[in-house]
């Protein structure tokens, strides 16, 4: 069944993704084992995409099918692993309107634990800044999927260090373009492309009582 949902996701079988999570939770597969179906089938949409199988309208529908199966395991993650573990303020980055993997790991984040404030798309720094500040934030986590959206990331964590912020505040970079080597040069703690795998860095910094 878990092959079954990566090659849904691989296929851009949106219309079957529902079913096939439901299905998959009846058979008494853990949630998160449902994601890393998904999530490896999110995978070979890349892949697809690099060797000019795919574009632009099947990486939207790729991300549409994840969510839709998303919608089905949110409910189960939530009852997961409760507590709050540290407060996060999220959101795409000025420039950028894509919101699905921002999505994914927020729903991700809440299911372990994490307060999440998500600011939605195309987020000027201010606005980051002036929420980490109110919300007396842990951690904030940019999303970025296109590259001409990345120099606003940089200007982001530049207007942390003016206000004195920094070094109070986890900063983690998501997005298809990013390379741990690129998170670095834009003064990120951390840089993923994988959702699951930035949550993981989230639990490693935070870690449950």
């Amino acid at each position: 069944m878990l092959e079954e949902i990566t090659v849904a996701v691989a296929e851009l079988k949106f219309d079957t993704i529902r079913k096939l999570c439901e299905e998959a939770l009846k058979q008494g597969h853990k949630p998160m084992e449902v994601v890393e179906a998904m999530r490896k089938g999110m995978e070979e949409v890349g892949r697809r995409y690099e060797r000019g199988e795919y574009f632009l309208p099947e990486l939207m529908i790729a991300g549409d099918t994840m969510k839709e199966g998303m919608e089905v395991l949110q409910p189960y993650l939530e009852k997961g692993e409760g507590g709050a573990r540290a407060k996060l303020v999220l959101g795409t980055v000025q420039g950028d309107i894509h919101d699905i993997g921002k999505n994914i790991f927020a729903m991700l984040a809440r299911a372990s634990g994490f307060e999440v404030i998500d600011l939605g798309v195309d987020v000027p720094p201010e606005r980051f800044v002036e929420a980490v500040e109110r919300e007396g934030a842990a951690v904030l986590g940019l999303s970025c999927l296109i590259t001409p959206a990345l120099p606003t990331m940089r200007q982001t964590v530049e207007l942390l260090e003016k206000r004195g912020l920094r070094q109070k505040v986890k900063v983690i970079l998501g997005g298809a373009p990013l390379t741990e080597e690129l998170g670095k040069k834009l003064g990120a703690d951390a840089a993923v492309n994988d959702a699951v795998k930035g949550v993981e860095i989230l639990k490693g910094w935070f870690p449950k009582d």
